[in-house]
């Protein structure tokens, strides 16, 4: 039984690590970025992929009981919520948006 406690701590360590390297990825693009579109993608893509590793990382840990189900429930929420706010935002920012020459190129039909 002690191995298979081993086990489950290594694999929640692993998807703890992969969840803040996904964060730390994130971070890197949000200000590395110029563009407020490039921005918000690099930070609702690294908010729901590292967020579903950490919770999952930390649902392995702490076991299957309640807490676990909780944390699910977590994921569940965040992975639904932030794609959704993330899209209003972006079209927020292309409706709004006065320099959109700048950032915006045109297909043209003739191609």
């Amino acid at each position: 039984m002690a191995v298979f406690e081993w086990i489950r701590f290594l694999l929640g360590a692993i998807l703890l690590l992969c969840g803040l390297g996904i964060f730390l990825i994130e971070m890197i693009g949000v200000f590395r970025f110029k563009y407020v579109l490039n921005r918000m993608h690099a930070a609702a893509m690294g908010d729901t992929l590292g967020i579903g590793f950490s919770l999952m990382g930390l649902i392995l840990m702490s076991g299957f009981n309640f807490t676990s189900l909780k944390l699910l429930l977590v994921i569940v929420f965040l992975w639904f919520s932030s794609p959704t706010s993330s899209h209003l935002i972006a079209r927020l920012e292309v409706t709004t948006n006065e320099d959109e020459e700048k950032h915006y190129r045109e297909i043209s039909k003739e191609a």
